[in-house]
């Protein structure tokens, strides 16, 4: 028996591929990455991914994947990873991007040979569609409202699968290919997320889709996760339901042992096990989080992540948010509020009025007062999930401004063109305004008899910004904590060393349990998650009484879209 062993997690985002590896108490001890555009400039991406050539359309070349493998191996060798102590592999990928094996998939995955590197061995004989569709693609509008019409409407579809149709899940890319593209279609044996993609590359065989990932597809029943037949039907035809395979696995389970190809090329342990991958989500909350905390990610999206226990009372379904089946805990769930301007909207008023600095950017916020004296702002550079399909920057006035005396006064809004809006106003605008879009949706997701939410874990490229872990403090009134900058490759990492202790505990036992016993789950996290602020509960009520007057502007917001539009 191995006395240290190792846990690997690899994380396949959209700019690179990231290896984590953890001890057996969880605590990562290295890490590697590899960054697409600078370390394989020769597939010519930009951000990791390729634009068109059709209107909307974003894909990423699969053999970039493939040789990204190669080269993170290369990179943990010379760092001195000895592969043989690692006993258990999981991981992610970015949510929603789908991989098109072909006939000779299986036996070439089979028979890889390790004198040789993947790339060489599975492009481009191993796939029908060479370049993935990912989660930026926005080219499937028509498919989107097809799957609605075919289930009974948006909130059918949320009903059922957690989501409403959006452009960027799998179902409606697999729906687009097989219009446009039908002859690759028929040519597709098996079809994968980017998480299942990566773990049959060390299977020698392709791997199930893992549950919680599957829950991005507008295809698996979010209560009974189980494919659907009406959607496969809808999506995919007939034949669908053999191309994705078996039904979604489950987190804390081994799928199988390594391939001989990984033992004999890398020296990785035989007996190394392969967990199920999950996608991006669902490992960060795995990383990051403890029953009662919520994940606000900022990076260039921002991300609310909500973990739901088990309950007799299933979640709630909305069309403006996600419910994700919980990656390592049955009947739980995971909610998920996603906006896709965030840091490049919060950067873009840095650029515009505060002389493209953060240290200037915060100054102007902490000069203005909660509230910002009755004046919100609105910014969606790019056109926005929540609320759908707004674009553009929008400016009110809103008069009385709330006080703590009477948090609940009702204001009186006139919307204001840009040239009115004070130009100091606009940093803490932009936080306040993104910060109770969030706080004006938290409570009608989470269940009437859910315990309050104790912890906000903040994550992504603005989390270190004092002055806005301040106003989230404030906005959400929960102390504002900052975990390690692992993410999403660690929770991978933890997921391969949850299907080992579950293995080695009879096939029974908790996440949390495993989490507790290396006391994760008490305290405040140790030095790993650390405490940066505190909310100042005047403001947090003065922030109470500012989300009626946020939903008022926000159905203003909308309604001017919707005029512009018709």
């Amino acid at each position: 028996m191995l006395d240290d062993p190792l846990f690997l997690g690899l994380d396949l985002s959209t700019q690179g591929l990231k290896a984590v590896l953890i001890d057996a108490d969880g605590a990562p001890v290295h890490e590697s990455s590899v960054n697409f555009d600078r370390d394989l400039p020769s597939y010519g991406t930009t951000n990791g991914a390729i634009r068109g050539p059709g209107a909307g359309e974003v894909t990423s070349p699969v053999r970039m994947w493939l040789d990204a493998y190669d080269l993170i191996m290369e990179r943990m060798r010379s760092a001195g990873v000895d592969f043989s102590r690692i006993l258990g592999i999981s991981g992610d990928g970015q949510q929603h991007g789908s991989v098109y094996w072909s006939t000779e998939a299986e036996r070439l995955l089979a028979s890889l040979d390790s004198s040789r590197p993947l790339a060489e061995q599975l492009s481009p004989a191993a796939f029908s569609i060479q370049r993935a569709p990912i989660w930026q693609d926005s080219s499937t509008t028509r498919e989107c409202r097809e799957l609605e019409a075919a289930i009974g409407g948006a909130q059918a579809l949320a009903d059922l699968t957690g989501s409403r149709a959006y452009e960027r899940f799998t179902a409606n890319q697999i729906a687009k290919i097989r219009r446009t593209d039908p002859d690759s279609y028929r040519a597709t044996a098996r079809i994968s997320l980017v998480s299942s993609f990566m773990p049959s590359l060390f299977l020698g065989s392709i791997a199930p889709i893992e549950v919680s990932d599957a829950s991005g597809m507008n295809l698996m029943n979010v209560l009974t996760c189980e494919w659907d037949d009406r959607l496969l039907e809808a999506a995919g035809g007939p034949e669908l339901r053999a191309k994705i395979g078996p039904e979604p696995a489950p987190g804390g389970t081994f799928l199988g042992k390594v391939h001989p190809y990984w033992v004999q090329r890398w020296g990785f342990n035989p007996e190394c096990g392969v967990a199920p991958f999950t996608g991006d989500n669902p490992a960060t909350v795995v990383a990051l989080s403890t029953p009662g905390d919520a994940i606000l990610s900022l990076g260039t999206s921002t991300t609310l992540l909500l973990s739901i226990p088990p309950a007799e009372t299933a979640p709630k379904r909305f069309t403006t948010s996600h419910l994700l089946s919980h990656p390592t805990t049955p009947d739980a769930h995971i909610a998920m509020l996603c906006y896709k301007n965030g840091a490049l909207a919060r950067e873009q008023v840095r650029d515009q009025y505060a002389d493209g600095h953060w240290t200037r950017f915060n100054e102007l916020v902490e000069a203005r007062p909660v509230g910002n004296e009755g004046y919100m702002g609105f910014y969606f550079p790019l056109p926005e999930i929540i609320p759908p399909n707004v674009q553009g920057n929008f400016f009110f006035s809103t008069s009385p401004s709330p006080s703590p005396s009477s948090p609940s006064s009702q204001s009186s809004i006139t919307a204001l063109p840009e040239a009115s809006m004070p130009r100091p106003a606009h940093p803490r605008a932009i936080l306040e305004s993104q910060f109770l879009s969030i706080r004006s949706r938290i409570t009608a997701i989470l269940p009437p008899d859910a315990p309050p939410l104790q912890r906000l874990v903040l994550s992504g490229g603005s989390s270190r910004n004092p002055v806005i872990q301040q106003a989230a403090a404030d906005v959400f009134g929960m102390r504002v904590f900052v975990a390690g900058a692992e993410g999403a490759a660690e929770g991978g990492a933890q997921l391969a060393r949850y299907a080992r202790w579950r293995a080695r505990n009879g096939g029974v036992g908790s996440f949390e349990e495993m989490r507790a016993m290396d006391g994760e789950g008490e305290g405040e996290g140790g030095e790993r998650r650390r405490c940066v602020a505190e909310p100042k509960w005047e403001r947090e009520r003065m922030y109470a009484g500012l989300v009626e007057t946020y939903r008022a502007c926000e159905d203003l917001v909308v309604q001017m879209c919707e005029r512009a539009v018709a």
